[in-house]
């Protein structure tokens, strides 16, 4: 039993891509040399690889779907199309082997995962690059919550800004900017 579906109209199209996750696409002809030389590697792909409602095969014949083809560019044969709910995310152009049984695997292993959840694309356990044991603020909590500490604590950032603007006044309005820096109160090293 074949597990290729012989497209036969743009409808038929239509309905099969809507079956599946991953649709992969042979566009041929029966007059081409590399579309049969190439035939049965797609076969055994979709004997192997096709799992319902999740990766299906199908064969479109370029000169009796010709819409098809057009719809999707199709210019060169054989051309094979992964579809991915009604949207191509790889093309591959001519009779290539390995680049035909790497796409096939990649969609067969995205589909194998099964539907991603939806809204989620990632999970976390919250925790802050570089610690594995310490959990980031909790969620709902801003992000400005230690601010206030930090302003007024000694070497907080509050001192900080004081210092910096007191000594780039200080060096402004001097002609020996460093001297002055060097000599004034706000020189951390001087309070040494």
């Amino acid at each position: 039993m074949s597990k290729i579906v012989h497209v036969s109209s743009a409808s038929h199209f239509s309905t099969i891509l809507s079956s599946s996750t991953y649709t992969i696409v042979d566009f041929y002809a029966d007059w081409c040399g590399p579309c049969k030389q190439i035939a049965p590697i797609f076969s055994s792909l979709a004997e192997k690889e096709s799992k319902p409602g999740r990766i299906q095969f199908a064969k479109v014949n370029v000169d009796s779907c010709q819409d098809v083809a057009k719809k999707y560019g199709v210019s060169a044969m054989p051309t094979f199309l992964v579809i991915k709910s009604n949207s191509v995310v790889e093309t591959i152009r001519g009779a290539n082997p390995s680049a035909l049984t790497a796409a096939v695997n990649k969609a067969a292993n995205d589909a194998a995962r099964g539907p991603a959840k939806p809204g989620v694309s990632f999970q976390s356990k919250g925790y802050t690059l570089g610690s594995a044991t310490q959990p980031s603020r909790p969620v709902g909590e801003s992000p400005f919550t230690g601010l206030s500490r930090m302003v007024s604590g000694n070497g907080g950032l509050g001192d900080v800004l004081l210092r910096f603007v007191g000594l780039y006044f200080i060096s402004l309005f001097t002609f020996d900017a460093y001297k002055a820096a060097e000599e004034s109160a706000f020189n951390v090293q001087a309070r040494r």
